[in-house]
């Protein structure tokens, strides 16, 4: 993410890098880390025993890991969400009623975020997770949202983290996408045809308020071999469509 604060402190950009490497290192020791980030061990090791003071990290032997503690933030920053109160019941039924996974995304700074993930009978179980940060441009739900942002938001979000291919069907081509986004626009729903994940497919729908602002997106997601035809363009897109209108009149009228 571009560095956009006039006076920030490097420390905490430090311990946050930290952090960072921890998740993506599946957990660390000072050396590997200082090895990482090309710091002097001491320093590393500064940082990780504030953090583990703080409670934010735990120590297994030499190897350091992010802390559960970080869930109680996360509880309180998705408690805090109206849309997450109002759409977290009818994801739910949307998985009950389909058999497959049913998610909710927000955006927040750029990335997609996972709110809620509800699972049906047949679910498939896939790598993400709630609280799950990805681009937007590589899911049903991400393109969703996008479709119905302003272009000029679009093109600055495509300009901080860039069109990443995940898989050889993933949109990397801007004008591409913008081709997509006005077709997702017009129809009310957008496929992701293993675009993220091989063998997943998914259709998902934008939240609206009344005045036409993005909330978010719902999705139903389901293994290649299931989800197709006319049971993922006909059926499941009916189930998203209703499941979506009640949450948007439930978000009008709440």
């Amino acid at each position: 993410m571009a560095k956009e604060a006039k006076n920030a402190v490097k420390s905490i950009e430090t311990a946050f890098d930290v952090l960072d490497a921890l998740v993506e290192l599946d957990g660390a020791g000072s050396t590997e880390l200082a090895r990482h980030f090309g710091m002097p061990k001491s320093t590393v090791h500064n940082y990780l025993s504030t953090l583990l003071q703080e409670e934010l990290v735990v120590k297994d032997g030499s190897t350091y890991r992010v802390g559960i503690r970080f869930l109680e933030y996360g509880a309180y920053a998705r408690q805090r969400l109206n849309i997450f109160e109002i759409a977290n019941p009818e994801v739910d039924k949307l998985a009950e009623s389909t058999g497959e996974l049913a998610n909710l995304m927000i955006e927040e700074h750029g990335r997609g975020s996972y709110l809620h993930r509800a699972r049906g009978e047949d679910a498939v179980r896939v790598e993400a997770h709630v609280g799950t940060r990805v681009p937007l441009h590589s899911t049903g739900l991400g393109k969703a949202i996008l479709a119905h942002l302003p272009d000029e938001r679009v093109e600055e979000i495509i300009d901080e983290h860039g069109l990443k291919q995940f898989t050889p069907n993933t949109i990397t081509d801007r004008e591409r996408l913008f081709t997509e986004l006005r077709e997702i626009h017009d129809s009310g729903l957008a496929f992701d045809e293993e675009e993220r994940l091989r063998g997943l497919r998914c259709v998902a729908a934008p939240i609206l308020s009344n005045n036409g602002r993005v909330l978010g997106a719902v999705s139903v997601s389901g293994p290649t071999n299931r989800v197709r035809g006319d049971y993922l363009e006909d059926e499941l897109a009916q189930r998203l469509k209703e499941t979506v209108n009640v949450i948007e009149l439930n978000v009008t009228y709440s």
